[in-house]
């Protein structure tokens, strides 16, 4: 694959939204470049400033919060190879409160009591599998629940 067309094809997926370095030289290697290519490419990206591991933890922090707790955007940033710093800086300059998430995510979405055990557990399911803790979920509902019959 010629150099050229490989940069332009990282400009491209770069344009669209922040990935971090692991994530590009993935996609880039699935292409059906060179190894050898890829990782100097990447290295000339991240010296035009056009790849930063940082700034795409501060991205998708920002676009996560208030929808997962901090240990699920920090499992989806070490997923995606990011380094244990960047992302401590980027939650750190976030400050999210899971506690405060949870419960606006709770009132989004379902905004109401569960009226049975099935849609108690369908709930919590879906808070969990955002990575609240089940003790948070279920203390919330509990004062959502003790608060609807008064």
């Amino acid at each position: 694959m010629a150099a050229d067309s490989l940069r332009a094809q990282a400009i491209r997926l770069l344009a669209r939204r922040e990935y971090a370095r692991s994530e590009l030289r993935g996609k880039l290697l699935a292409k059906g470049a060179a190894s050898g290519e890829v990782e100097s490419l990447l290295e000339e990206l991240v010296g035009d400033g056009y790849l930063s591991d940082a700034r795409c933890a501060r991205e998708t922090v920002e676009r996560k919060s208030g929808d997962f707790a901090r240990r699920r955007i920090a499992d989806a940033l070490r997923a995606k190879g990011i380094a244990r710093a960047d992302i401590e800086t980027a939650l750190a300059a976030a400050e999210i409160d899971d506690e405060a998430a949870l419960q606006a995510l709770w009132q989004r979405r379902f905004g109401r009591v569960p009226v049975d055990e099935r849609e108690r557990a369908r709930q919590v399911r879906f808070l969990h599998g955002r990575g609240f803790a089940v003790s948070a979920i279920l203390r919330l509902l509990r004062e959502h629940h003790g608060s609807a019959e008064s």
